[in-house]
C-alpha cells in the first residue's frame, strides 16, 4: 500500500444539501485505505431515477449533504494492503451495495441485498465500521470493501455498462429467480429504464417477450429492443384475449397503478413481480391469485456473485443501455427531464466533466 493510500484524500463531487435544492459541486474527503479497500477513479456514473427520490427526501430517509450514484464505473487507483483481487488500472464496477455484515445466512448464500442486518448501500448508507453516511458516485473517485467489487468483462462498453449496476441487475435478478428462459412466455409493463433491460435480458435468456404498453407509437421500440409482441393495455378486446397467457410478468412500472389487469394476465402457477417501487398498492381481488395459485412478488437487486453473472452475460451476449451521455453540470437539467420521461432509456455521466 503506497502512502497516499494510507491518507484520506480530497474528493469533488455533486451534491444535494437539503430536499429542495439543486444538486451543487462538492468537497468531501474520502477515508484512508482500509486493508481490503479499492479506490476507483469514476469514469461513468449512471443515473437511477433512486438518486432523484433520495436527493428530494421523497423516502423520507435522506442525510444531507447527500451524493447519489450507484451504477459507477471507473478504474483501480489504489488498493489496501490486503486487497488482492484488482491492481491499479483495472477497469471495475460498484453497483447500490458497499458492504453487509457478511456472516448471516443471506450473505453466506451470496444475497447480501438481503443481508439480515442490513447491506450498506453506495449513499445514504452507514459505514459499519464508523458510522459515517456513505457519499456515492457522483464524485471523482470512491473507496469501496474489495469483496463489493465488480470486474468488468472485456468487451463491454464501461459508458453504455454503468446502468447495468441497478437496472440490469434490479431486472435479471428476478428473471433468473424464476427461471426464465426458452419456451418462457414473459410480458414485460412500462418501457422505461427499467423495462427496456427487461426486455433485453428476457430475450437474450430465450424467452418469448411482450411488451405491455399504452401506446402504440413505443412499438417499434420495443421491437428494436428485442420483443417478440406488444400488447396495448389500454385495449380492453387485446388484453382479454391475453388473459392467462404468460409465465411472467415483469412489472416495472414506477407509478401507482391497478395490478387486476397484470394478475389477469399470469397463468397458472405464473407470477407477477413488481421491481418498481410504488409504495401503497391499490386493492384486488383476492381470487385473481387463489384461482390460478398465482404469485405476485417483488424484486430488488441481485447480490455480488449475481451481478458478477449480469455483467459477464452482458458481455457474452453483447447487451448495454441504451444510454443518453450527459455531465455532472447537467446533472440537474437531466434530473428533470428523466422526472418527464424525456430519455431513451437511461442518463450516463461522463465524469472526465465534473
Amino acid at each position: 500500500m503506497t502512502n497516499a493510500a494510507a491518507e484520506s484524500t480530497p474528493c469533488r463531487g455533486y451534491a444535494a444539501t437539503d430536499a429542495t435544492s439543486p444538486l451543487a459541486p462538492y468537497s468531501f474527503k474520502r477515508r484512508a485505505l482500509r486493508a481490503n479497500d479499492v479506490r476507483i477513479d469514476i469514469r461513468y456514473c449512471g443515473v437511477c431515477h433512486s438518486d432523484l427520490h433520495q436527493a428530494r427526501n421523497d423516502w423520507r430517509n435522506t442525510v444531507y449533504p447527500c451524493v447519489p450514484g450507484h451504477e459507477i464505473v471507473g478504474q483501480v487507483a489504489a488498493v489496501g494492503s490486503a486487497a488482492k483481487r484488482y491492481k491499479a488500472g483495472d477497469w471495475v464496477a460498484v453497483g447500490c451495495l458497499v458492504d453487509s455484515c457478511r456472516e448471516c445466512s443471506e450473505c453466506n448464500a451470496g444475497r447480501e441485498v438481503f443481508c439480515q442486518k442490513g447491506p450498506t448501500l453506495t449513499y445514504n448508507g452507514k459505514d459499519r465500521p464508523t458510522g459515517e453516511i456513505t457519499l456515492g458516485g457522483y464524485s471523482s473517485h470512491v473507496v469501496v470493501r474489495e469483496e463489493f467489487v465488480l470486474r468488468m468483462p472485456d468487451g463491454l462498453d464501461p459508458a453504455r455498462a454503468a446502468p447495468l449496476l441497478c437496472a440490469g441487475i434490479t431486472t435479471y435478478s428476478p428473471l433468473r429467480h424464476w427461471q426464465v428462459g426458452p419456451g418462457s412466455k414473459v410480458a414485460v409493463a412500462g418501457l422505461g429504464g427499467l423495462g427496456h433491460m427487461g426486455v433485453k435480458l428476457a430475450n437474450a435468456l430465450g424467452a418469448e417477450v411482450t411488451v405491455l404498453t399504452r401506446s402504440t407509437a413505443k412499438a417499434g421500440e420495443a421491437t428494436a429492443l428485442g420483443a417478440h409482441h406488444v400488447l396495448l393495455s389500454s385495449d380492453p378486446d387485446a388484453m382479454k384475449r391475453a388473459t392467462g397467457t404468460f409465465d411472467f410478468v415483469l412489472d416495472t412500472i414506477p407509478v401507482v397503478h391497478e395490478l387486476d389487469p397484470y394478475l389477469r394476465l399470469v397463468r397458472t402457477h405464473g407470477a407477477l413481480v413488481l421491481v418498481g417501487v410504488i409504495d401503497t398498492i391499490p386493492s384486488f381481488s383476492s381470487r385473481l391469485l387463489i384461482g390460478g395459485r398465482k404469485t405476485l412478488s417483488g424484486s430488488a437487486i441481485g447480490g455480488i456473485a449475481e451481478t458478477q453473472e449480469l455483467l459477464d452475460f452482458c458481455a457474452q451476449k453483447g447487451i448495454v443501455a441504451e444510454c443518453e451521455m450527459t455531465t455532472m453540470p447537467q446533472i440537474n437539467a437531466a434530473f428533470e427531464r428523466m422526472e418527464k420521461g424525456d430519455v431513451r432509456y437511461r442518463f450516463v455521466v461522463d465524469m472526465q466533466t465534473l
